[in-house]
């Protein structure tokens, strides 16, 4: 899966994606919360393994009970952090109605202690793929979504009875940020300058229309981190807390742009997956322009109570989605700060 043609760069995260997160350990929960999660395994925890990954301030880790079976544990404080409790809700329904064998993890508790609400689910034995991309590792998050997209494709009735977003009501509400840029109402982001604004604004503002018109269900947030790789190289896919109405292309252009930016055909794997099939024909670029703009504005935004590695990431997504539609445009583009030779 190499690109070919003219040697690209590979550029890397400035944070791998498994050291991103800054969570709290096991003896920084409340003495009552230790308790009742010691009670729901059996005892306390013969060990803590605390998610490296993520952007969020949330307990998240894997605790494996006195009798060895571990469980992946979210908990965040209902009073301060009530937002996460709420995804945390609303991930557990979704994970207990997404159809049968779906390589996802499944609820197995859920438990309110002391103002605190904690979330189990399975413990999948895998880690995140590491970047650049193994191409096989790759392969594998692709067979693995397209088996997803296809169960969603018809999602059944008790999914879709919960209410779930629709991905062109976010784009309206969140995820477009060119056209603001465009009427002064939001600076123009450094890694932009020069770029072709009316264009940018031109393609992204399709996105609501071609959501609207895709059926199915759409992960929401398919990113490298929220995969895991197990001992016989299948990929599990986590983090269901975004789950919308919309096409599984806009999820699949997302996985790739770290395709893209370790140098792999990333073209060429969107045109062939299975989930692009009857999308528009530029269904890449219109998600690409979208993702810039979304990813430049955001890591330009004020101080965030997620991660401290939250903006420096936006802002090198932000360059990738960039870079990669100047390339497919045709644009006169500087590459990305950072970048090192392809190999």
């Amino acid at each position: 899966m190499r690109q070919h043609g003219a040697v690209r760069a590979i550029s890397l995260p400035p944070v791998a994606y498994g050291a991103t997160a800054e969570r709290p350990g096991w003896v920084d929960l409340p003495p009552g919360l230790r308790d009742a999660l010691a009670a729901r395994l059996g005892g306390p925890p013969a060990a803590v393994r605390v998610a490296g990954g993520g952007f969020t301030r949330g307990f998240a880790a894997v605790l494996t009970g006195p009798g060895g079976d571990p469980v992946f544990v979210k908990a965040a404080a209902l009073d301060g952090q009530r937002h996460l409790v709420d995804w945390y809700a609303h991930e557990a329904a979704v994970l207990a109605r997404l159809p049968a064998g779906l390589p996802v993890p499944r609820p197995r508790w859920a438990l309110t202690a002391v103002g605190w609400y904690a979330l189990a689910l399975d413990a999948i034995d895998g880690r995140v793929p590491r970047l650049p991309w193994d191409p096989a590792e790759l392969d594998a998050a692709l067979t693995t979504y397209a088996e997803v997209a296809a169960a969603l494709a018809d999602p059944p009735g008790d999914l879709a009875a919960l209410g779930l977003p629709r991905l062109a009501d976010l784009a309206r509400e969140d995820i477009l940020w060119w056209g603001e840029v465009a009427a002064g109402r939001e600076p123009l982001p450094a890694p932009a300058a020069g770029a072709p604004l009316a264009e940018l604004v031109a393609l992204e503002s399709r996105l609501p229309g071609y959501a609207d018109a895709a059926p199915g269900l759409a992960h929401g947030d398919l990113r490298v981190d929220n995969l895991l790789l197990d001992p016989a190289g299948r990929a599990w896919l986590c983090d269901w807390t975004w789950l919308c109405h919309g096409p599984a292309w806009f999820d699949l252009a997302g996985l790739l742009l770290t395709a893209y930016a370790s140098g792999l055909a990333a073209d060429a794997a969107f045109a062939r997956h299975p989930a692009v099939a009857g999308a528009p024909e530029d269904a890449l670029d219109v998600t690409l322009a979208a993702l810039a703009g979304y990813h430049l504005t955001g890591a330009a935004a004020g101080p965030s109570t997620m991660s401290a590695h939250l903006r420096a990431h936006r802002r090198w997504s932000g360059e990738q989605a960039l870079t990669w539609l100047a390339e497919r445009q045709g644009w006169s583009w500087a590459r990305p700060a950072g970048s090192t030779p392809a190999r």
